[in-house]
């Protein structure tokens, strides 16, 4: 029998999924190593799914938006951390459940629409300035359509939202390349559904993607403190790790 989610009390009509690994070395960020070590990778990781609990948090907060936050956990939500982030978040936990991500995906959104919810959203934990106004976009896209697409600049998509379960938004796509996003909406047209795109960002799989983020935190560094949108702790993190990879190259 698949483990039940946290027992907290479903309080929305909408919920906000956040897919997550543990920040375990070696089974995350590996497309950046060894340009970084599994244990910094790991590091990143597990502080970008901070960020992303933290802004999500201060979407909800800063826009009144009301919609419950799920935890996603893979390999298991009994992990220590994701029990850790239960307790300080206020997030249900789920297991991840699936054979591959499409699986995953199609599994989170049956579990919770089959729970009640109208809207649910997932986005991942890759773009850490993501600007909050986009989870709010995404919920108001979906009282006038099927389906919200965030499209990420490499050809995925960094969030998915609809307002009932279509498993075949998830069938036979090859995750992890370029074809993603123009597969999904293809998908899309030919089920019918009416789908809206938020605006095209970046996330962060490769050692390139790593870079032009760092020198994106350098140039929030130099906003006021109160327009910045790096928590310190990523920002130190992309610091040490950039100073790391300049000795490496030395």
């Amino acid at each position: 029998m698949s483990p039940q989610p946290s027992n907290r009390t479903q309080t929305a009509s909408a919920a906000l999924v956040i897919f997550a690994k543990a920040p375990v070395p070696g089974q995350v960020k590996t497309r950046l190593c060894p340009a970084l070590t599994e244990d910094e990778a790991a590091t990143l990781h597990g502080s970008f799914v901070l960020d992303t609990l933290e802004r999500t948090k201060a979407a909800a907060s800063t826009f009144k938006l009301s919609f419950d936050r799920v935890l996603a956990c893979a390999p298991s939500s009994t992990h220590v951390f994701f029990r850790i982030m239960e307790a300080r978040h206020g997030v249900t936990l789920l297991d991840q459940e699936g054979d591959d991500l499409g699986g995953r995906m199609r599994h989170t959104f049956d579990q919770l629409f089959a729970r009640g919810y109208r809207q649910v959203c997932l986005v991942g934990t890759d773009v850490p300035s993501l600007p909050l106004a986009h989870y709010r976009d995404a919920f108001a896209a979906l009282t006038r359509h099927d389906l919200i697409l965030g499209p990420a600049n490499d050809g995925g998509y960094y969030l998915i939202g609809m307002t009932r379960p279509h498993p075949a938004l998830f069938e036979h796509i090859p995750w992890s390349t370029d074809q993603v996003l123009a597969l999904t909406q293809q998908k899309a047209a030919a089920e019918g559904l009416t789908t809206a795109l938020l605006p095209a960002w970046n996330d962060v799989d490769t050692l390139e993607d790593l870079h032009a983020l760092i020198e994106d935190c350098v140039a929030d560094k130099k906003r006021s403190k109160k327009e910045r949108v790096y928590s310190t702790r990523t920002a130190g993190t992309l610091e040490l790790l950039a100073k790391r990879l300049r000795e490496r190259l030395a």
